[in-house]
Parts: structure tokens; sequence; C-alpha cells
């Protein structure tokens, strides 16, 4: 039937639209379920003419739909082994097969009568439709990601099913089969289930719907919609709200699934059953579908219905990653519209599952109720009250509810919680239990999303709410993510953010009492200024919150102080708690040098843990810092012994999530833990407050002390249980195996009889001990114990601290929390930092100066200061807040950890290349242990980080390779600067075949390091003579540079490569420190000895060639971002990730800050430079996509590019990303380089390669999107082979990074971060540039060898073009020689992985647009979005202005939320004529409306823009001159000064302009502002983050953290109330009272410019007062400006201070009493 009912869809689509039908078949890829079916439509050759147009294009597309179905459909590139499937997308399915993202809003009036009113719908449904930019579509173009509302019952509509004997029944919709059989059938167990349960069925309703409004994809899977109605049972006794009857409807709904799976009517389709019910209750109900916005109400016809009323409306709109549509996947859900995404979600189920495993109320063994098909007997009170199977009755509902171990009982109730749902969907559920449980919703979602409360000013008057917090945290993991959550449970409706506040949250009131909530402002279209009495944001963390009943607003605080009223939760905890503390670090030693040793050697231990981590980490508090990427080999590769930490990469947010600032905002995150029993989650009691809190996750002695103080009864009774992990050496590689499951079984045993605290322990101090045992790896023992004790139902009632002697770094201690732990006493690494400290050479260095002089507790502590910033840091880099939520979550992905060792210790945890088993763990951790009794007495130097010349661990790059490579392209190292003048061809030697032979062949036959070392090319052709295969040229225009900074890089270095890359026709990349416009422009000077006087600092320049980077890079630092730098790159990246370490923001250390660099940055000269992590503007999908728009509109002739890292679920990732309309997706492995980097991030975070690579082509061509965009790779590629393996993967470009540095000079020092580099390729010092010995030949020639080893690899393929075996990934098979290399395990497989790869030998399609045009001849354009910039600049009065350069246009337009990058096109065009200072006319331009985000994006001077109205997120983006007013309507109803007028992260990069506002900005106003002069009338938190310039004057109250990583610029800050003091992010910033003449002078003119501007009547109160008021402000500065006169009173004459960035009336001159102005100061007093 379902076949047929295709066919008859396809025909009827087309009949109707038959380019709908085109693309059903032409751009759809199937699921194999639907493949038969398909098979039988090409089979139909009259239909499939039929379909096709006698156009070229859509002739192709449905000839390579039958070859998708014929095909790559059916067949994979890799052969597979016989009963072994694919394991690319193995893993859950929220990270591996669809992520989302979208914009989300209520409507609330409560005051139109008992049913409410049409029009309430009406605003929502308008709404939504203003936020369809936020939304995406399916690969057909038209059928939405989804959209759906969810509101109130509409009884009106539906009186036909009310009677006086149930005036509100319960109401399903419900998402039912299209066959009508399939769906009698299913109907018919709905009916029987609710009969069952004593509801009576009143009947069915189908919803009137028009399927002629759907797109292609959403049409061809559209379900049957229905509405069931039943009426109340009999027993339940309810008064007004329900709650009783409420609880039934929703248990009976869990129930549907489990019958209808007995029954055999469930269809999966990748995990999505075509029997859905998206609500079933008393009081909501849900409309939703795979529709866009303007379609929903067109679909569902019930929308347009006069009689559809409501008192509310929650309305969302989704953006997927995925292109097929799966209808119950839109929202709303059935409590929550969630904008965001769950990055705990992992730890959340996994801990949701642990909690159902609990004991507790028995499950009935009753028969005659297990037969569910038996006839109803009635009343079942009598035998089942209080019984989980009984739905009905008050007290059994009340008990499946409350209790855990009731939702796991699957024979009755579907799951909770599943990873094959969305984390929406996961989290709508958990939230829905919650508020069933008797929790209000409120409530529910303050435990689930908790504010940052620790230390928060605003709620120092509230203690209720932080104990609130503080019980729940004990209790309930937190759902940690950027998340807007709008909910309902139909007795009220609000909306809350989560602790950072990433996400946009505006709301309004007006004086009909209608509160509108909504992700961006100005999505109610014709909405009465005058009306308006609030306009708001939601803070981070905050909530507010609408009574649907009285209608009363509640705001942040009165919502929370109510809610945490309701219970002694203070009291609880006092009686209950113990704390822990700090306490001192002992100093005494545990063991001598000897025995530490050697404990340290069989732990793991090397000589550059103690010399480089323990050090830094002891010395310094910490972590290490260190440059080059890591080019070791991978852990399982690896010939030498690795600790299991080793075999797990960290995983890390892109794209659909972010990364976190630990840095700079770590006021949101804490690593406190607890130990003890936790008890259930749904029930509030004052057990659950006892529990043993801690304030960090590593322990020292003296506090497990005091943990086992409190077993004794008087002091909290907590029962503890310490198990040994050791055993004897003697079991041989057996033992192991055995050794872990005697734990596994003491450990249930121990917990079985009532310990609440278990402790591992491999502890030994006896040299005797050490030399008899050996011991489980504390990662496996405390993996396999956590699983165990989850099977056994038991793990709630136990906290487990691992004491071990086998951790000490970061990434371990991320480890065993992460795999459950909950604390961990690291006892070695304690005592070696004992050690180090004692030893002879750190007292010398103390002495010297080298150290800070420090105790051996100090050094104790700084270690663990070193290593909760490191935690912080690693989990920030997820976008995880709170330590307890990433415990047990097992964000890490293994490489190269077999099937039995992840089913014993690590199940969940996704591993795709198997690897070593429990033997060969155990032969590796005793392979550790010192061999001879001299050993003892001195670790081994593995050289693991720092490359031991053929001693320690093998380095792809070392000193010896770059001599191999030099001698190859012709370099000497001690040729350079004025050297060269007296030599043949300036002292480049010619090119040497021979001798890159020697280079590729040291290459390949070097140690096994990488994934591809173990593969082989598999040809299906014979070879061909290299003469038919395509020229080197062409081959060397798909070759990139990574991008390498300047700053990082030396000028000469960086201009040097970029002017090589130019030549041979490839793609350099800036990096994200800008370029000087110089190079923007050909080098026409240069002389016949290759020198030009505007590049004196280079040699072997031609005339032609060119400096300017053809990739121009944005990261989040938005160094050097200017309009200029924009309109002149030929393409634009937008570095998401990097992969030395993604999830985290660069760094320049300050010695490499020159003036020079510094100028270019816009920054202090000498001051350290840290990028932001990536959030601020590129949070999640859409905001991606906003950036993306952003950049297209500024330059519509330069592609864009996304950077991204290798990592499991790049997949999803990519589509995403392509469905954001980028040009190109790199991926870059784990091991890419870097200039400084923490030491943990280079070696532990990040993938290869060639696993992201894969999996990305896979998912976009699966998908239906590869032929959207260009994939580019890059990470430790070095050569020929290399690439064409990439290209076998899926890439069509390359980049090359640490290699092409070495191709100019660079020797492998590893010093990039010390400035110290010898040859001046990553140094700034002026000495050791000049010893630069690169040019541009020497790259050049590098390149040429790579492409001509191209040529002769494609030769033996037997293909002539590298296009060709693009995807081919066919071609390629498993080395078998190669894999008999791998010395510890024989269970590597690499088939199960790239068997996932589709077969493109036939269908090539995917390398050209859709269109048949090569990609890089064609950039996406922003469509709707930018139709009013498009009208701007289309203006004829700008253009004359624009193109003579003078005179003056003055334009006026509406403008509305969907127009966004507002200004972006027209200061394009001004910096496309003029750059970025030369336009000299004068634009103005006023908008009336609500401007959509990134209004105003890189102004510049001579640009003059007024909104009258109100803005979004990112106004004043990339500022960098004009002016930019904001004001409210004239007739506005509210307070301008306490209503928000613009969102989050305006003036984010600014680096020049004037900006006012006339009301409030949202968070992180002026982050990294470099130059702009801003004044806001109140901002949110982390106001002036990252500022290194400018001027920002505040005059309402701000929220907190407020400076934090400030190195420049100033800030002023009115403050009323005495709060500001404890807002401000002390850490780098001063602050005082306003003390100087000139910044009185700069502050008060600042404030009447702003009133000029705006006519604040903020402003004009306070200089009405101007005595009074000025002494209420604070003055914020950074010691870059401890000496400026407005921060000091200085006595020199004549120094300038700036009131405004414009010249030149924004300057002004201060001079000492009784001096005179000279003349051209009396001019400008004149002006």
């Amino acid at each position: 039937p379902r076949h047929t009912l295709i066919l008859d869809i396809c025909t009827f689509i087309y009949a109707i639209k038959p380019y709908h039908a085109t693309n059903l078949i032409g751009t759809m890829k199937f699921s194999q379920a639907a493949l038969h079916t398909l098979t039988i439509l090409s089979a139909s050759t009259v239909l499939l003419e039929a379909f096709a147009p006698n156009v070229g294009s859509s002739r192709r597309s449905l000839e390579n739909a039958r070859k998708n179905i014929q095909s790559s459909g059916l067949q994979m590139a890799f052969d597979m082994p016989e009963g072994v499937t694919s394991n690319m997308f193995d893993g859950p399915a929220p990270l591996v097969k669809e992520r989302d993202a979208c914009g989300v809003g209520f409507v609330a009036n409560t005051s139109s009568g008992e049913l409410g009113s049409h029009k309430v719908l009406q605003q929502g449904l308008a709404a939504l439709d203003c936020m369809e930019h936020r939304g995406a579509c399916g690969g057909d173009g038209e059928s939405g990601d989804g959209a759906g509302i969810m509101t109130e019952i509409p009884w009106k509509l539906l009186s036909e099913y009310v009677s006086d004997g149930c005036a509100k029944p319960g109401v399903g919709m419900i998402f039912l089969p299209r066959d009508e059989d399939r769906r009698n059938a299913v109907k018919n167990v709905i009916e029987h289930v609710c009969t069952i349960n004593e509801l009576e069925v009143i009947g069915w309703r189908e919803v009137p719907v028009n399927e002629a409004a759907l797109g292609a994809q959403a049409g061809a899977v559209v379900p049957s919609m229905w509405q069931l109605f039943v009426k109340s049972p009999d027993r339940i006794k309810d008064d007004e709200e329900r709650d009783g009857f409420e609880r039934t409807l929703y248990l009976v709904r869990r129930r549907f699934a489990v019958e209808l799976k007995n029954r055999g009517l469930v269809w999966d389709d990748d995990e999505v059953s075509d029997t859905y019910v998206a609500s079933f209750s008393s009081r909501t109900i849900v409309y939703k579908g795979m529709v866009q916005s303007c379609v929903l109400p067109e679909y569902y016809l019930d929308l347009k219905n006069e009689d559809y009323t409501t008192k509310f409306v929650i309305y969302h709109r989704r953006f997927s990653t995925n292109t097929n549509p799966k209808w119950p996947l839109a929202q709303p859900m059935r409590v929550l519209g969630h904008n965001g995404e769950i990055n705990t979600l992992l730890g959340n189920v996994n801990w949701i599952k642990a909690r159902e495993a609990q004991k507790g109320i028995p499950v009935s063994t009753d028969e005659e109720l297990d037969n569910f098909d038996a006839p109803s007997k009635g009343n079942k009170s009598s035998k089942t009250k209080g019984d989980i199977r009984d739905l009905v009755d008050t007290e059994s509902t009340d008990n499946i509810v409350m209790l855990c171990n009731t939702q796991d009982v699957p024979s009755v109730l579907e799951p909770v919680v599943d990873l094959n749902r969305s984390d929406s969907a996961n989290l709508d559920s958990v939230f829905e239990l919650m508020t069933k449980s008797r929790h209000r919703a409120a409530c529910a979602l303050m435990a689930m999303v908790p504010t940052a409360y620790f230390d928060e000013p605003a709620l120092k008057d509230n203690p209720e709410i932080v104990d609130f917090y503080k019980f729940h945290g004990g209790l309930l993991e937190a759902w940690d993510g950027p998340a807007l959550l709008v909910y309902s449970d139909g007795k009220s409706v609000g909306a809350s953010l989560d602790r950072n506040g990433l996400r946009p949250a505006r709301f309004s009131r007006t004086s009909d009492g209608t509160v509108y909530m909504m992700s961006e402002t100005g999505v109610i279209p014709d909405m009465d200024e005058s009306s308006i009495v609030e306009k708001g944001r939601l803070g981070p963390g905050q909530m507010i919150n609408v009574d649907l009943s009285t209608g009363e607003f509640k705001d942040n605080i009165k919502i929370k102080s109510e809610i945490a009223s309701r219970h002694p939760y203070g009291e609880w905890i006092s009686n209950q708690r113990k704390d822990v503390g700090t306490l001192e670090f002992p100093s005494d030693r545990e063991m001598d040098d000897i025995t530490a040793t050697y404990a340290q050697a069989t732990y793991g231990w090397g000589l550059e843990d103690i010399g480089m981590q323990i050090q830094d980490m002891a010395g310094s508090g910490k972590e290490t810092t260190y440059s080059m990427g890591d080019d070791a080999p991978i852990a399982v590769l690896s010939e030498r012994p690795h600790v299991l930490y080793n075999y797990f990469k960290q995983r890390f947010a892109q794209v659909t999530n972010p990364p976190i600032d630990p840095l700079r905002e770590g006021v949101v995150m804490s690593l406190a833990m607890t130990l003890g029993k936790k008890e259930s989650i749904y029930k509030v009691s004052e057990q659950g407050a006892r529990l043993i809190h801690l304030d960090s996750p590593l322990l020292n002695q003296a506090e497990m002390d005091r943990i086992k103080s409190f077993e004794d009864p008087e002091n909290g009774g907590f029962k503890q249980a310490t198990i040994s992990t050791r055993y004897d050496l003697a079991d041989g590689p057996d033992g192991l195996k055995a050794a872990i499951k005697a734990i596994c079984d003491q450990a249930v045993e121990a917990v079985s009889n009532g310990a609440e605290v278990l402790i591992l322990s491999d502890k030994s101090i006896e040299m005797s001990e050490f030399e008899s045992t050996t011991y489980i790896p504390p990662l496996a023992a405390i993996g396999a114990v956590h699983h165990r004790l989850i099977d056994a139902g038991l793990r709630m009632d136990a906290g487990i601290v691992v004491e071990t002697g086998a951790a000490w770094s970061t990434h371990h201690f991320a480890c065993l929390v992460g795999y459950g732990a909950n604390a961990v006493h690291p006892y070695v690494a304690l005592e070696t930092v004992k050690q180090w400290h004692g030893g002879e050479r750190t007292q010398k260095m103390m002495k010297a100066g080298k150290l800070t002089e420090t105790t051996v507790a100090k050094a104790q502590s700084n270690y663990r200061k070193a290593v909760e910033a490191g935690l912080l840091k690693i989990l920030s880099k997820m976008g995880i807040s709170l330590l307890t939520s990433y415990q047990g979550a097992q964000i890490f992905e293994a490489i190269g950890i077999g099937q039995e060792l992840i089913d014993t210790a690590f199940k969940g945890t996704t591993s795709r290349v198997g690897g070593i088993d429990l033997k060969d763990l155990a032969v590796e951790t005793a392979s550790m242990r010192p061999d001879v009794a001299e050993a003892k007495m001195k670790l081994i130097n593995h050289g693991y980080y720092k490359p031991l010349p053929s001693l320690g661990e093998y380095h792809a790059n070392s000193s010896d390779l770059a001599k191999l490579l030099h001698d190859a392209i012709g370099l000497n190292k001690k040729v350079f600067g004025d050297k060269r003048d007296d030599l043949e061809n300036g002292g480049v030697n010619p090119k040497n075949a021979a001798n890159y032979e020697i280079f590729r062949k040291s290459l390949e036959d070097a140690p096994l390091a990488n994934i591809r070392d173990l593969l082989d090319f598999d040809s299906d052709r014979k070879p061909i003579s290299v003469d038919e295969v395509e020229p080197i040229e062409e081959i060397m225009k798909r070759f990139c540079t990574g991008a390498m900074s300047l700053g990082a890089l030396s000028r000469e270095a960086h201009e040097t490569l970029a002017i090589a890359v130019n030549r041979v026709g490839g793609k350099s990349n800036s990096g994200e420190g800008g370029e000087d416009i110089l190079r923007g422009k050909p080098i026409t000077d240069v002389d016949e000895t290759g020198r030009s006087p505007s590049f004196p600092h280079l040699y072997g320049l031609k005339n032609g060639d060119s400096a300017n980077s053809y990739v121009h890079q944005v990261a989040s630092g938005r160094f050097g971002v200017t309009p200029e730098f924009l309109v002149t790159a030929k393409q634009i990246e937008i570095k998401m990730a990097q992969g030395a370490k993604p999830g985290e923001g660069g760094q320049l250390p300050g010695q490499k800050v020159s003036e020079y660099i510094a100028t270019l940055r816009a920054s202090k000269p000498g001051v350290t430079l840290i990028s932001p992590p990536p959030h601020h503007d590129i949070y999640s999908i859409e905001d991606l996509a906003q950036l993306i728009h952003d950049l297209h509109a500024i330059n519509e002739q330069a592609g864009v590019s996304v950077k991204l890292v290798s990592s499991i679920g790049i997949g999803t990732v990519a589509c995403g990303v392509a469905k954001a309309s980028a040009d190109v997706i790199q991926i870059s492995g784990g091991d890419g380089g870097t200039g400084a980097s923490p030491l943990s991030s280079i070696k532990h975070a990040g993938g290869p390669w060639e696993l992201g690579l894969t999996e990305a082509h896979s998912a976009l061509l699966s998908n239906g999107l590869r032929e959207r965009v260009t994939l580019r790779v890059d990470g430790g590629i070095r050569t020929g082979r290399d690439v064409v393996m990439g290209a076998l993967m899926g890439a069509e470009e390359f980049g090359f990074g640490t290699v092409a540095m070495i191709a100019e000079g660079c020797v492998m020092a590893r010093v990039c971060h010390l400035n110290t580099c010898p040859v001046g390729v990553t140094s700034q010092k002026e000495q050791l540039r000049k010893k630069f010995p690169g040019t541009p030949e020497h790259v050049v020639n590098f390149f040429y060898f790579v492409a001509e080893e191209i040529r002769n690899l494609l030769a033996h393929l037997g293909y002539s073009k590298l296009e060709d075996i693009i995807g081919r990934a066919d071609l390629l098979a498993e080395s078998k020689a190669q894999k008999k290399r791998v010395a510890k395990t024989k269970e590597m497989s690499l088939a199960p992985f790239y068997s996932g790869v589709p077969d493109s030998s036939d269908d090539r399609s995917f390398l050209r647009t859709s269109e048949g045009e090569e990609k890089g001849s064609k950039v996406h354009i922003s469509g709707f979005s930018s139709d009013l910039d498009r009208d701007v600049v289309k203006n004829p009065d700008i253009i004359k202005v624009i193109a003579e350069n003078e005179g003056t246009a003055d334009v006026q337009f509406d403008i509305k939320n969907t127009d966004r990058s507002v200004c972006a096109m027209l200061s394009g065009d001004i910096a496309r004529a003029h750059g970025n200072k030369g336009f000299k006319g004068k634009i103005n331009v006023q908008f009336n409306g609500s401007a959509g985000q990134s209004f105003g994006a890189f102004v510049l001077p001579g640009l003059n823009v007024r909104l009258v109205g109100e803005g979004n997120d990112y106004v004043g983006k990339g500022m960098h001159g004009g002016q930019l007013n904001i004001v409210p309507a004239e007739d506005a109803g509210f307070v301008a000064s306490e209503s928000s007028i613009v969102g989050n992260a305006c003036l984010y990069g600014a680096t020049g302009g004037d900006f006012h506002a006339n009301g409030r900005a949202g968070e992180r106003f002026a982050v990294r502002n470099s130059g702009a002069y801003a004044v806001v009338e109140g901002t949110g938190d982390h106001c002036c983050e990252y500022m290194t310039g400018g001027v920002v004057v505040s005059l309402g109250s701000v929220g907190r953290n407020v400076g934090a990583g400030m190195t420049g610029g100033i800030g002023y800050f009115y403050d009323e109330n005495d709060s500001f003091p404890e807002r401000v992010n002390s850490e780098i910033v001063e602050m005082q009272r306003i003390s100087t003449v000139s910044g009185e002078a700069q502050l008060k003119n600042m404030i009447q410019r702003h009133y000029d501007q705006t006519n604040s009547s903020k402003a004009k109160m306070i200089l009405d007062n101007w005595s009074s008021e000025v002494e209420k402000f604070w003055q914020i500065y950074p010691p870059a400006e401890a000496e400026s006169p407005a921060v000091k009173e200085i006595e020199v004459e004549g120094v300038e201070l700036r009131i405004s960035a414009q010249a030149p009336d924004g300057a002004m001159c201060f001079l000492p009493v009784g001096t005179q102005l000279n003349p051209e100061q009396v001019a400008r007093c004149a002006d």
C-alpha cells in the first residue's frame, strides 16, 4: 500500500505542480525503506519521462535520481566483510543524525474571556511567519524543517465534542498512517487502551487540511491528521485544574506506544514512527508539521477559523541540519518549544536511566492485568490501587510520576528518555514528567535549567532562590546548553533562558495585558508603540511567567521567589548537608624518591610530565602552553606504551551549539560535586539534601580524611567502602578481566549493603607492593564499576571517588569524571609536586627568580588550581557549565579501542576503527614498568611532546625532515637578508627531485602515525602514462595554506606564503589577525634583484605578485576585520574551530604583539591577545547562517567558507552549514598546528581528518547537499599521497600548514609561543626576522613537487584528473601489510567505517552546482532578507555620492525584522570604492521600524545611520566609523531608559564610529570593541568584554562581569544604588570614581552628544544635575590606560582626549591653568 500511495502522490503532484514531482524524485536521498518503492518508480519510464520537462538540468536530475536509486542508495564504496555493517554514523541520534535550532516565542492575553480570542492566534501566526528566516527548508527548497504552535484547546471550534457531562474532554492530536487499513488498526488499539484505562472515547475528528500547500518532500511523508476526544474516568475526582485527569492522559499516551509495538503497528523509518501523538491533554493542543511558517495556516485549515480562540499561543520555527522531513520532529513539543541544543544530553539521559533502575514500588504480577486484550472488568481499584499498572487511581498515578523506577517498565510505559530521540524531545519528556509530578512548570524548569546563582548580585536579597538551586543542584544534573525555552502546562505560559544567555529573548507588554515574548523583537506586525508599557529581555538564567487563570505577569524574581518559598530548602540544607570545604595540603612526603619515581613509571609518567606539566602547574598554577600541533602517532598506532586516557578524544561544540568562555565568563561555571545517595528528582523532601558537598573534584589527603569522618553516625553516618584496584602481576594478561569483574562484584555488594561513598583505590606506598602487583587502569575501573552499578540499579545510591597514581593531566581528570567519578584523589601527582618542589633544580630556579617562590602547600594548591582551570576549559569547549552535568556524560570519542573494552567499561562510547582489547590493555599497562633496578631511579623521557631524535616517540615534523625538504626545494637556512645579494638567483638553489624523493620516502617508511597509513590504493582500472594526466598547474589550483595569522607568523613568513600560493593559483589564508591594506594591491615596483620598496623585507619578488591572501578569515576575536579587509577578499572564512584547540579561542602571547601587530589588530602593544571562544554571534546554526548572510551582504562576490574540526557528528554539522548557505566547508584534523595552545588541547581534542572528512562527505551526499559546497581538508598534509587520500575521501581542496612553513625555512624548533624562532618564521623580534631564509620560490618548488607526485599517483590509478577520483572511496582498501605493523593490537579495522561512504563512481554530479556550473565560479546570494539593503544601494542619490566621493545624500526607508544586515551592502560599496577611510561624501539614512539582526553592520566613516524603532542582535557589528543612532518611536508608551532597544552582542568587533542608543542593550555589549565611542542606557551581563579600545558610557544599570578580559579603552557607568562594584570583573580592570578633569569632561561631553543625538530624558536629567549626578559614575580601565589623562591627572600641555570616534569635532584639548591656546586649538574651539 505504501508503494501505491507514493506512486499516487507523485502522479497527483505532477498533475498540479510538475516541478514538485521532479524535485521529489530528482533531489531526494531516499532511506532504505523507500528504495523498493522508488525502484518501482524507476521502472516506469513513461512516468519518469512525464516528470522530466524538456530542459537539461531537470532531465539530468532525473537521470541522477535513477542512478541514486540503482547504485548509491543500495551500494557503498567500500566492501564490507560478511555480516559487518557500517559504523560511520554510530552514536546517539541527536549527535550523528540530526540537530536543530530555531526561532520561538509566545503571545498571551487573558482578558478576552474564558475561551480567549482568535486575535491571539492570528498574532502568534504572524510572529511565526516573521521567524521564517530563523528556519530552513528541506532538500526540495519548499518543505520546511518544521513549524508549529501550541494553544489552549479551542473549545468553541470543537463544541461538537463538548457536553454538559464533559465540558473539557481530553483531546489528542495524533499523526496516523495514510493507509486506511493500517490507520484503522492503530485507532482500534488506541481506543482499546483508552477503554481499558476507563477513558470513554467520545469520538474521532479528521483534521481539515490542504495537502496542496505542502512541499514535495513533506507531502510524500505527510501523516493523516486526526483528533481523539475522551471523557475523564469517573474514579478521578478533580478540581478545576484537572491534574488527575492530566496525569492519566499522560500515562495512557505513553501506554499507546507500547501496545502499538506489541501489535506490530510501529513502522519505523530512521527511528520515527508513522504514528505520533503530538499532544493529549484537556488543556493544550499542538498543531505542527514539516512546513514553512506561512504554510502552517494554509495546511491546517482550523487555524483560519475564527472559532479557534485561545488565551495563548506558543510558536516555533525549526532549522534542522538534516534534509529528510520528519513531521514529529517539528515543534512545539508537548509542553516545550526549544530554541537551542542540550550539550549535556548524553549525561542527562544516562543519569535518568540510572535513576529509573533504582528500587521502588513493585510492578504487578497479575496475569489478568498483563493481558491488555482482555475486556475491561470495570473498577480495578480493589486489585491495583497503588500499583504501576493502574493509570487512573490518584495514589497510583501519583506514585508513578513521583518515583524514578516506575519509568523503566517498557512493558507498561514508553520510556521517558531515549537517545534515538532529539535533545528537544528528551528535554520535553523529562520536563513533562516533572510537571505531572506536582512540580509547577516554572519549578521544573528552574530545577532542570538552573541559573548561575553563585555570587549573583541580583539574588543577594533572595536567599530562598539560592537555597532552591543549591538543593536541586544536588539532586539533578543541569540540562545545560544554549536554550531559550518557552513552556506551558496549560495553567501558565512562560519562558526561560539558559545560564549563559546566548539566545536572544525579548518581550513586550501592552496596556491591554498582552504579553509578547519572542526570539526577535518586531515579529508582531503593526503593533501600536503607544500601547506598549514595557519592553524587556530575558537575561541569562532569567524567566517570565503568565498565569492563565489570573492573567498576572510575573518577572524573574517574583516567579522564582514564589516557587522557592514553597519549601524550607535552606533549613533542609543546614540540617542535612555536609561540606568538605577546601583544606590545607599536607606537606609531609609519603614516599621516598626511589619509591615515588618507581610509582610514577608504573603509572605511565614520563620525564616530560614533570619537567613540563608539573613544573608549570605547580609553579604558576597554569597549564603548559605549547605550539606546532600534534604530529605524534595516535595512541593505538604508537610503538610506545600510552596511558588509556590517550585513546580518548574530547568532543567539542561547533556550529549547532557554542563553546563557552571559562576564562572571562567563569562566573557561570562550577566544579562543585556531591557524594552520597540521591533521592528521586520528581519528589521533593528533606532527605534530598542529605549529601556530602565538594568544592572541587580534586581532593587532597586532608579532604579524604574529612570525608571519612562523615562515616561517624554522629557526623552524618555516610557509610563508606574502599575497593583496591590492584591485582597480582603473576595473573598475567588474563588477570585484568578477572580483576575488573571482581571490583564490580565488590562494588555491587558494598552499595547493596548501604555504602554511600565508594573509593576505588590503586594506592600503594610500599616498593614491595609496586613490584609484585599491577593495577586496573583507573579509567577502565571507574567506567566498569559505574556501568555495573547502573545495571544493578545502585548507581544513584553512592558516589565514587577514584584514588589513583595514574592521573595528573587535566585530560585525565576529565576522562575519569566523564566516565562516572564524583571526585579524584591523585595521590602520586600530589606526591610528585612535593618531590618537584623539594628538588635541587627547582629550589635553584626559585632563588634565581625564574620561578615564583612557594611553599610545598602552595605548590600543591597551584597544581589543583591549574587542574581546575583545565577542567573548566574542557567543559566549556563542549558548552557545559557545570561539572555535575559533565559527570558520566561520556563526551568523548574513542580511537583505537576494541568492542570488548568498550562493552566492559565504556558502554555507549563510539569507537569506529576498532583497537585494543582487555589483554592488549593489560600488556600495555604492564610494559610501562621499569625493566631493571637501575631504571627505578630515573624516569624515561618518552618524547611524547618534544621530539627526541632516534630515542623517543616518533614525530612526523622534525628538524631532520625540515632539512630533507630544504635540500629538495633549494633552501639554505644560512642564506638570508643581505647575504643573498651576491648569490646566484638570490641564494635559491635549484630544486632537486631526487632529494624530494628522499623526503617523500622518509615519510612513507616512517612508523605508523595516522589512520590513512593503514589504507592503500585499489584501483578499478589499469595505469596510464603520466603524460595523459592533467598538468601540474591545474592540480596546484586546489592547494591552500592553513589559516596562520600575521602575529603568529612574522610579516616575512606570512607575506611570502601568500605570494607563493597566489603564484601557483591556489588559495592563501590570512588567519585571524587581519592584513595590512598595502597588501590589497599587486606589487609593481620590483627591481631586477627581486626587491620592492613597498616590501623591503622580502626577497625573490616578481612584478605582478600579490601579497593579498585569497581567503580572509573572520574569527571570534575579530582582529583586523574591517570593511576594506572584507571587500578585498576573494573568499571569507569563518573560523568555527581550530584543529589544535577546537572549542577555544586563539591566543597571541604579549611578547609577539609588536607595534605593527597591535596596529593591525587595534589592540595594545605587549598585551596578550586571547580570542573568545566562538560563541558571540555564531552560537547556533541559525546565527552562523546570519554571519554568513552578513559576509555575503558586504561582499557578494566572495564565497564564504566555514572551518570545522573533525569529530564524531561532523556529518550532520556539515549538513547544517551547507543549508546555512556556506560555499566551502573546511574539515581540519585534530593534529593541526598552532602558534600557542594549552598542551592538553593540542594532544587530546579533535579527531583525525580521515574520519571527519569522510563522514562529512557521506552525510552531505546522502542528504542531497554535496553539490552546494566545496569540501576542503587540512591537518598534517605533507605529501601527494596525503592529497590523493584526501581526494578519495571526498575533499576537493587541500590545505598545507606546518609543512608550508617548513618550505619557507621553519626548522621545527617548536618555540613559536616564546617569540624566539631562530629563523624568524614565527617571531616578531626584528633581529630574528632578519634571519628569515625563505622566498616565494621555495614554497612554489614544494608545491610543484607535491603536484608532480599527485600526477604520478593518478597515472598509477589510471585516472587523468584529480577531479575524477574525488569521493571515490571504492579505490581505497585496507593494507594488510600496514595492519601487520600495528604493534599493540590485531583488532584495528577500517572497513566498518569506510563502508558507509556512498558509491559515487557513476554519479559525479556532486562536483558541480545544481545548475551544472563549477562550484568556485558561483557563490550563494542572500535572499529576501537583503531586499531592503539592495533598495538602499540602488538609490540614485547614494550611487552619485559614492561615485563622486563628495556631496550629501539623505534617504529614508521603512524596516522590519526580516530585513537583516541592513547597511552592510552599502558599507561594502563604499569600502570597494574608497577603502576604510577614503570616503569624503556624506550619506544620511533613516530607517523606521524594527530592524532585523546585524543592523548597521560594518558602517564606516561618512555613513550616518538612524533607526527610529528598535534593533535586534548584533547592531553595529564590525562598525568601523560613521554614526549609528537608535531611538524609540516618538509616540512610544514606555520609558525608554528602562526598556530594551537593541539586542545582544551589539558593537561586536567594532573598530570605530559613534553609537548612541536611547534605551537598554542586551548581553555582551561592546564585546571586542576596539575603537567605537558608545553611549547606551543600561546593558546586560559581560559589558565591555575583551574590549581593546574606544569608550563606553552606560547611563543605567548593568549586569555582572563588566570588563572581563578588557585590555584597552575606558568605561563609564552610572550607578544609582551602589550596586556596580560587585558587578565588575576585577581580574584585569581597575575602577574608580571620576577623579580627573579630563575624565569628567570626556564623560560630560559624550553624554551631551548623546542627548543631542537622541533627545534622551535620562541624559537630560543627568546633565541638568551634573554636579550631583557625576558622583554616581564609576570609571573602569585596564592597566594599558592607567596613564591616560581621563584616568590620571597630568601636567602635560596640550594633551588630546577624544569624546567621539569622528574627527575633527570629537577631539578636546586640556591645558594647565594659565597657558594659552595655540591657533589650531582656537580654531577647533571655534568649531
